[in-house]
């Protein structure tokens, strides 16, 4: 499904693109007065709290046991590896610079495509390998002095 020019998901990754950017610079700063995994909670804690919110003001059923147990394994393990990817992402904030640490957390750009052709099927044509490189090739240019 498209809106106009772009597909209907791009907008909602681009404000992705800009929130994550804005986290970022909004944590590096905080960690500065605290530990790293205290950060990581407080964050997770705001979260779950606007989450609570979303989800009661739009009306969202509130019955896990409507899930499937797939679901609720590959929602468990989505939810581990966030967790893991903030506890280590925040502590990489707390011991070096934003404009470093933010890069090479990008490298998951470059995993997702990877993990996506091995283990989901997905096809990569020529320009988006070529992508996939030139994104793996700018974070390490990003990365060290």
């Amino acid at each position: 499904m498209t809106d106009g020019l772009l597909p209907s998901w791009m907008l909602w990754a681009l404000l992705s693109a800009c929130f994550a950017a804005l986290t970022a610079i909004f944590a590096k700063v905080g960690v500065e007065g605290v530990g790293s995994d205290m950060a990581t909670l407080i964050r997770t804690a705001v979260i779950f709290l606007l989450l609570i919110g979303i989800v009661v003001s739009s009306g969202q059923s509130l019955a896990p046991s409507a899930l499937s147990g797939k679901t609720w394994l590959f929602l468990v393990l989505s939810g581990l590896a966030t967790g893991a990817s903030w506890l280590c992402y925040f502590r990489a904030l707390k011991l070096g610079p934003a404009s470093q640490v933010a890069p090479v957390d990008k490298l998951s750009v470059v995993l997702v495509a990877l993990f996506g052709v091995l283990f989901l099927g997905e096809k990569l044509s020529a320009p988006n390998w070529l992508g996939v490189v030139l994104i793996a090739a700018g974070v390490i240019l990003l990365a060290f002095k």
